[in-house]
């Protein structure tokens, strides 16, 4: 059948419709995702590359790069202070548990020594024992006394207080003190203390007293004259020609190799010996004292202090006597002797030398 020409225009015209509702679907499309962008600029199209496939492709590690390795790894400086933090260091080798009560201190900050010291010597300073500091130096890896001249910084302090000395053993009260004052400076501070018990320190003060009441013993010599008075020249002169140097207590010192006193010559009358005062000073008398705990070789010390009593007695014209005045005789000498050895041998077996700091402090 014959298509007319009306037909014929129908079908083109149908196509023509057709086409212009496709065309007109695609600008509306372009024109919202025109909007969408101008709307979220960051908005972007996903992209999908190649990735390589197959037997021969390489995998891809993750890698981080220069700039985030220097950033995570910590510097050697902070690796070393956070460990001194964490490990506390031994005790300092001046401290002996046995006769102090020893307190740790860590602070996160470092302490100045200066700082640490005042507040120490404002907190502490009216206990009535001895209270010893010290600090950890990080960089010499050891411990520092802390003085008013210490310039150091320390994560690290120790706090030692002596329990016994001649006046007695350290009481509940001195620790008490010492702990309320030591947790006031650390709150000052930011500090962290570790406080020992204080009923075993002060059990411990007492038991190491009534032993060092046991060993405590002093060995007393008088050089008296016969006739006329000692002149504090001669006298001053003797001293020294022995090896004795007057010092600031009044007495002529016999010392050590370490400066350690091993027997003192003062004025048996009421009168210290002073150095500008020496040429108008007579005396009816001299004592020479040998303190046997706190030397060495006691035996050998007294027996130098008996010499020196000798040549005092014969260049002066006197006589060597004891505190009763009786005369020095072999018997005697011989009796002092087996004591000095008795009571050093005492400490010894207790692990106290005789004439060791720890002696030095004990019997002060």
């Amino acid at each position: 059948m014959a298509i007319s020409e009306l037909q014929m225009g129908l079908v083109g015209a149908g196509g023509a419709v057709v086409i212009g509702i496709f065309a007109f679907n695609k600008w509306q499309e372009r024109k919202h995702r025109k909007q969408i962008e101008q709307a979220n600029p960051t908005v972007q199209e996903p992209v999908l590359s190649e990735l390589p496939t197959g037997a021969g492709a390489e995998r891809v590690e993750p890698v981080i790069s220069a700039e985030q390795a220097r950033t995570a790894v910590p510097s050697a400086q902070s690796v070393k202070d956070a460990s001194a933090r964490r490990v506390p260091p031994l005790l300092p080798p001046e401290v002996d548990e046995r006769a102090d009560w020893v307190i740790r201190i860590e602070s996160i900050e470092p302490l100045v020594a200066a700082r640490l010291w005042q507040a120490a010597t404002q907190q502490c300073g009216d206990i009535a024992k001895p209270v010893r500091w010290f600090g950890f130096s990080d960089a010499a890896n050891r411990w520092e006394p802390v003085n008013a001249h210490s310039a150091g910084t320390y994560h690290w302090v120790c706090a030692a207080l002596q329990l016994v000395d001649r006046r007695g053993p350290a009481g509940e009260g001195d620790l008490a003190h010492l702990s309320d004052s030591l947790q006031h400076m650390c709150d000052l501070f930011m500090a962290i203390p570790s406080l020992p018990a204080r009923n075993e320190a002060v059990a411990r003060a007492v038991e190491l007293d009534r032993f060092c009441a046991g060993v405590d013993i002093q060995i007393g010599v008088n050089v008296v004259a016969r006739s006329q008075p000692f002149a504090g020249t001669k006298l001053r002169g003797l001293a020294e020609a022995a090896g004795l140097e007057l010092l600031g207590d009044g007495c002529f010192h016999a010392r050590d190799e370490l400066g350690n006193s091993q027997f003192v010559l003062g004025n048996l009358e009421p009168v210290l010996f002073a150095a500008e005062e020496m040429r108008g000073l007579s005396t009816q008398g001299v004592t020479l004292t040998l303190d046997v705990p706190r030397v060495a070789d006691g035996v050998r010390v007294f027996e130098r202090m008996m010499g020196f009593a000798q040549q005092l007695a014969e260049a002066l014209n006197g006589a060597v006597v004891d505190d009763n005045r009786n005369p020095f005789g072999e018997k005697a000498v011989g009796l002092i002797r087996a004591q000095i050895e008795q009571f050093q041998g005492q400490m010894a077996e207790c692990d106290i030398a005789p004439g060791s700091p720890l002696a030095q402090r004990l019997f002060s």
